[in-house]
């Protein structure tokens, strides 16, 4: 009997290690193709059966997208206008969120939920309105167009998320430093703010990866003055040809500050997506 559990233990297992590993060769393999793509010459990136390691790694590609073909402007302006963004959002949505969960007035409950509907509008639906509207202020093509607009889209979410943070956390140390002499901002910049910098830098990852990875407010309201990362690799996609191994050393540059960021701040995004998840009872 004992030897029958063991053996069905040691099946389960194995079927779990398979399983496992067929999923991490499924999801590391297009990163790996990603990786080894650009640094093979041209006729490595056609040549059949494939190359799966270059016979010679050259940084011709990364040369071509960086620096022939806009990469290194789609990195910067991406960088500036995502950066932007995020302070833009997180330092509107984190008083908003903070007056939503403490202060309940006549309908507050309806204000929240309307913030949240708004998150829900397509983007194309406001891209042409948004396109004569900063063509009309002279904004068309500028950092400050994208800047808003992604905050448009950003703000509802960020509301809601930090809504919940301050909604889990106990009034009492609030009250207590109120009791102490504290102005309600005061309470909120000292006892609030510290307890919920985890959701903070959560919330303002996500905000930073949705303005980095946007495509279509920045095809539409840019032209030449500004031109973001996710515009300027479709643009390597010649009229009679394919720049595989330049796309592909673009957007690895492109993945790597945001596996950067996710792995620096891995302690705070983890405590922050889980603040509150358990309730006392």
């Amino acid at each position: 009997m004992k030897k029958t559990v063991l053996r069905r233990n040691l099946l389960e297992n194995a079927a779990v290690i398979m399983i496992v590993a067929v999923a991490l060769i499924f999801f590391i393999f297009p990163f790996y193709w990603l990786v080894s793509t650009s640094f093979k010459v041209y006729y490595e990136q056609f040549s059949y059966p494939p190359t799966f390691i270059p016979g010679q790694a050259v940084l011709t590609n990364y040369r071509i997208g960086l620096v022939d073909l806009w990469g290194i402007k789609g990195i910067t302006d991406s960088s500036i206008v995502a950066s932007f963004n995020t302070l833009l959002v997180v330092a509107i949505a984190t008083p908003a969120a903070y007056s939503l969960a403490r202060f309940k007035f006549k309908r507050s409950e309806s204000l929240a939920t309307w913030i949240l509907s708004s998150r829900m509008l397509p983007p194309i639906a406001v891209a042409i309105p948004l396109f004569l509207l900063w063509r009309m202020v002279g904004w068309l093509d500028t950092y400050q167009a994208l800047v808003f607009t992604y905050a448009a889209f950003n703000l509802p979410f960020a509301v809601w998320m930090m809504k919940g943070f301050f909604e889990d956390l106990p009034k009492d140390m609030e009250e207590s430093a109120m009791v102490d002499g504290c102005s309600t901002f005061t309470a909120f910049v000292r006892v609030a703010l510290p307890l919920t910098t985890p959701a903070l830098v959560a919330t303002a990852l996500f905000c930073f990866i949705f303005s980095w990875n946007e495509f279509m407010f920045a095809v539409v309201l840019t032209r030449w003055t500004v031109k973001t990362l996710p515009v300027v690799i479709p643009g390597l996609v010649m009229g009679h040809s394919i720049l595989w191994g330049a796309i592909c050393a673009v957007t690895l540059i492109g993945v790597l500050p945001e596996i950067l960021i996710v792995l620096f701040l891995q302690r705070y995004l983890v405590r922050g997506l889980t603040l509150g998840a358990i309730r006392g009872a």
